[in-house]
């Protein structure tokens, strides 16, 4: 499967600079990014972004349901996915109640990310409901003392191995190079904040070489 990118940021004026670079699949956001950039987690909100996303020609948005139960989750997810349907791609915990939601919504054609993945056998649930992504945090389980790289690609491999269509969506990436080992790796999937996005494209050496070009060819 080829690389995806997907930015990480419910900020629409992110979303304006970066989508045109032609470099990202999709946009993920959560209740957390939504915090950040100071807009509400409810219908109203995210369906002013999902018209948003549309409108830059978006082809996944990911959008995290909640609710204290599978039924909530379940209600939350529907609504969410009717904001911009074949679009909004919605993303469901990978606990007990995300999964007991995700089985009636993925019958329904709803397409599926389960978030918070810490462990390597969950990917393998994520892959028996066929859900479209999962989703596990890099550099939170680092922060556990866990070895973060190593534990993600094992999830790659069970992935492979058992041939699934769901993609490892690599997520809490902390620098370049996360990305970089990952994809050496085989992971090919990652989502990414406007910060990383920065670094990505930020090189000393390359923008020196970029002006020396500029200088060499307006010198007589």
């Amino acid at each position: 499967m080829s690389l995806r990118l997907l930015l990480d940021s419910a900020n629409p004026e992110d979303w304006q600079v970066w989508w045109k670079t032609g470099l990202f699949t999709g946009i993920t956001t959560n209740p957390t990014l939504l915090r950040r950039a100071n807009r509400a987690c409810n219908f109203q909100s995210l369906g002013e972004l999902s018209a948003t996303a549309l409108e830059l020609g978006v082809s996944e948005l990911h959008l995290q349901a909640w609710g204290a139960n599978a039924n909530a989750l379940e209600t939350c997810a529907t609504q969410l996915a009717s904001l911009a349907p074949g679009v909004v791609i919605v993303k469901l915990p990978i606990t007990g109640a995300g999964l007991l939601a995700a089985r009636p919504l993925i019958s329904r054609g709803i397409q599926i990310t389960f978030t918070a993945c810490y462990d390597a056998a969950q990917v393998l649930l994520a892959d028996a409901l066929s859900a479209n992504y999962i989703a596990p945090y890099l550099g939170r389980i680092n922060d556990q003392g866990r070895d973060g790289h190593s534990e993600l690609l094992t999830m790659q491999r069970a992935l492979n191995a058992v041939e699934s269509s769901t993609r490892l969506l690599v997520a809490s990436l902390r620098s370049p190079s996360d990305l970089i080992h990952l994809a050496a790796g085989g992971c090919n999937t990652f989502t990414i904040s406007p910060e990383i996005a920065r670094e990505l494209l930020e090189n000393p050496h390359t923008t020196a070489a970029a002006e020396q070009f500029e200088r060499d060819a307006t010198t007589p």
